[in-house]
Formats: C-alpha cells, sequence, structure tokens
C-alpha cells in the first residue's frame, strides 16, 4: 500500500498572509506620499515587492484595496472595552483615536480619501460604507451597555451619539490640526458624556390631543 504525498496548492490557490500585509504596508506609504489620485498598483508591487498579480488576486481595483485597507485599520483600533462605565469607557476610546490620528500616515491619508470622496461619488458610498461598521459597533457595544448601565436613555440616538464621540476629536486633529494632549482627555470625556445625556434622545413625539 502506498501513501501518496499531498502537494500543496500553487498559484492562485495561495494567499499567503505575509504577502498580503506586505501590500498593505506599502499601499499605506504610497498614499501618504502621492495620495489617492496617483496611487498605482504598479508603484504599490513595485514598493511591496510582489507582482501586479499578487494584488489583484485580493482586490479588484485600487479602490477595493484602499478601502479593504481603512476597514482593516478601523477594525483593528476599536477599543471597546468594558470598564464599568461609560466615562472610563470613553476616555480609552478617545485616547486611541488621539494616537491613531497623530501617526504621520493617518494625518495625510484620511483628508486625502475625503477630498477624493468629495469629488467621486462612487468612493464616496464606499468610503462611507467602510467606515460604517465601525460607526455602528461604537453605537451597539459602547453606547448600547451604557444604556444597559442606566448611565443613558434607552431613546438615545445612537448616530447622533457617535458623531459626538468622534467628532470632536476628528475635528481637532485631522482639520484644526491642533494636539489633544494626555491630560486633556478626561476633560473632553466627561464633555461628552454630559453631552450625550442632554443632546441625543430621539425625535420628539407630539402629544396627541385628546
Amino acid at each position: 500500500m502506498t501513501t501518496e504525498k499531498r502537494r500543496a496548492p500553487a498559484g492562485a490557490a495561495v494567499l499567503r498572509g505575509e504577502i498580503t500585509s506586505a501590500i498593505r504596508a506599502a499601499v499605506m506609504q504610497e498614499l501618504a506620499e502621492v495620495g489617492y489620485g496617483r496611487l498605482s498598483i504598479e508603484a504599490v508591487a513595485r514598493r511591496a515587492g510582489v507582482s501586479k498579480t499578487a494584488i489583484y488576486r485580493r482586490w479588484r481595483s485600487k479602490l477595493d484595496l484602499v478601502l479593504d485597507m481603512v476597514s482593516a485599520a478601523a477594525g483593528r483600533n476599536l477599543p471597546l472595552l468594558d470598564t464599568g462605565s461609560l466615562l472610563s469607557d470613553l476616555e480609552i476610546l478617545l485616547h486611541v483615536m488621539a494616537r491613531a490620528l497623530r501617526h504621520r500616515l493617518a494625518s495625510q491619508i484620511i483628508p486625502d480619501l475625503l477630498a477624493e470622496a468629495a469629488r467621486n461619488p462612487q468612493i464616496a458610498e464606499k468610503l462611507q460604507a467602510a467606515l460604517d461598521d465601525y460607526q455602528q459597533a461604537v453605537g451597539r457595544i459602547l453606547i448600547g451597555r451604557a444604556v444597559e448601565r442606566g448611565e443613558l436613555s434607552p431613546d438615545t440616538d445612537r448616530r447622533a451619539a457617535v458623531d459626538l464621540i468622534v467628532g470632536p476629536v476628528y475635528w481637532r486633529m485631522a482639520i484644526s490640526r491642533a494636539p489633544l494632549d494626555v491630560e486633556e482627555v478626561p476633560r473632553l470625556a466627561s464633555a461628552i458624556v454630559a453631552a450625550l445625556r442632554v443632546a441625543c434622545l430621539g425625535p420628539v413625539r407630539d402629544e396627541v390631543e385628546v
């Protein structure tokens, strides 16, 4: 009885993780240097040390490649830890957001993608879809826990709540380009909690006249 030695799959059947990681790293560097408009698959392949075929096996276009990178980065930096209170949960989230937005690549790439989205409806639609998972997770998990603890009303508008959480940090660091010092985070978190308690209730229902 003979035992056949199985050959490992080759070619398109293999999507090696280290190659995928190298491509994503190359995309980040290219976006920071030349922006989305001048980004090319050829340049990404050269920087990653792979063939264009290796890229097209994973992504259909440069837009799919970039949006996958955005989604992966958002998911990797999702610090929705349960500390037992909304205030402490928010402090951790704000610290991580501030650290991410201080990164040189993020500070260049995010404004560039938003500028491209303003000119290209397809990019705008896909970019929003890529970020929706993150926004929904913040609303579902972080705000949901606060509602369960009784810290926020069950009528809290979760989309508005996410805007209040993410907006101040993004505006300050990505738009105004002003730093957010570590010692400022607790004060900002307290202000956001206060705003959430008064500004994020659902739409006011008209009383029915009898």
